[in-house]
């Protein structure tokens, strides 16, 4: 089932997300919706809270981009309640977008590697040191389990030049081609 991704704006965009237990009732089903959803809206990674949920699940598929990239043929994970332990070394600027943001990209600095604990689908624990690519998707949506959007990362000058264009997701002043929640006061 394709879910409304929240837009900007959106208070549970800005919450810290809960660790979840093994009984979280038809988490399965929301990874599977997750993943439509996101492939629906050609993303490559979506976090729970943008899908309206306070929760530490991310969904990850970068299969898309394996033409280019043929290390990510087949990559497709879920993340349950994942944390970024350490993060490495030196860091890159690259431009970034997000399904809840969307009409904005900006440059973004990030670290080149990071260390990950998370737990799988079946809830087995991972303890992993990621590089690349993988590295700076993870760092952007693990970024939303803690309330965190990439505009964050900005310069106070670039959050001031793209003030109007989130003034515009805010009041709904925006088309998207998939399905969105926009943030409306008082409902």
């Amino acid at each position: 089932m394709i879910l409304p991704i929240y837009l900007y704006g959106q208070p549970v965009l800005r919450e810290t997300a809960k660790d979840i237990t093994p009984d979280y009732p038809e988490l399965k089903e929301l990874i599977a919706n997750m993943f439509e959803t996101m492939a629906e809206s050609d993303g490559v990674g979506l976090a729970a809270p943008q899908v309206g949920l306070p929760i530490r699940v991310v969904v990850i598929d970068l299969d898309v981009l394996s033409e280019d990239m043929p290390e990510y043929k087949g990559f497709r994970k879920a993340y349950i309640n994942p944390h970024i332990i350490e993060k490495e070394g030196d860091s890159c600027s690259m431009e970034e977008g997000c399904l809840s943001l969307p009409g904005i990209h900006e440059p973004v600095r990030r670290a080149k590697v990071i260390r990950v604990q998370y737990m799988d689908e079946n809830f087995e624990k991972h303890d992993e040191c990621v590089q690349g690519y993988l590295a700076r998707v993870m760092q952007h949506e693990f970024d939303h389990l803690d309330g965190k959007m990439f505009i964050d990362h900005l310069s106070p000058l670039r959050k001031q030049m793209i003030k109007r264009k989130l003034m515009n997701i805010v009041e709904g002043k925006i088309s998207c081609s998939y399905k969105v929640k926009p943030f409306r006061k008082n409902k």
